[in-house]
């Protein structure tokens, strides 16, 4: 997948600065913000956590950086661009704390190879561990988890999930009928935030 969407090559980028200082973006770093979206709601109230979207960093040709992500079609978007979507435009950036093992050039390549097979995919609100469509967490998870035998974050299960929340069941069953299947794999930004292979590289 190195090299997505050639066309975004001729975009700028403005680097976030927070108290510590700009971002260094690296390729394979994780983000994590606050959406505002409808998604996004949804998300914190199925999961009551802080940050409802992650994202994974990529670095174009040019060392621009942008954010991989399951949004609408699994896309990159311009990583100022993604700043500027979240709560007060907040955000935390985590990295593996053993980055260096990892993502050399070899895990890299590994890393967006398995990324590019999710590119265009639709969007999934309804938390189903499938390759069809996709949310923004298990994109992020399935990377590293498939490319590099890296697990970020424990797994849960759609049961583990708010169901008592009218509006997070709903959504559910709209997919699945009254079936819900309740052990069905989930994987939330929380989850993975939380995760001790992650260390903060960058908060604004």
């Amino acid at each position: 997948m190195k090299r997505l969407l050639p066309a975004l090559l001729l975009l700028g980028f403005a680097a976030g600065c927070g108290p510590g200082g700009p971002y260094n973006p690296r390729d394979g770093d994780l983000i994590f913000q606050n959406l505002l979206s409808a998604n996004g709601r949804l998300i914190e109230r199925a999961t009551g956590e802080k940050y409802n979207h992650v994202g994974v960093v990529y670095l174009d040709a040019n060392k621009q950086p942008f954010v991989y992500e399951a949004i609408g079609p699994v896309k990159l978007t311009p990583l100022d661009e993604w700043t500027r979507r979240g709560r007060d435009g907040s955000y935390v950036v985590k990295r593996l704390r053993e980055a260096d093992r990892y993502l050399d050039a070899n895990g890299l390549e590994r890393l967006w190879d398995e990324g590019g097979r999710f590119e265009g995919r639709p969007y999934d609100p309804y938390f189903e561990w499938t390759n069809e469509r996709v949310y923004a967490s298990e994109l992020a998870w399935k990377m590293y988890a498939r490319s590099l035998d890296v697990r970020i974050g424990r797994s849960a299960t759609l049961d583990d999930l708010n169901l008592s929340d009218k509006v997070v069941y709903t959504k559910l069953v709209e997919r699945y009928g009254n079936e819900i299947p309740r052990e069905e794999m989930v994987v939330t930004p929380g989850m993975m935030f939380d995760s001790d292979l992650l260390v903060k590289v960058y908060q604004k």
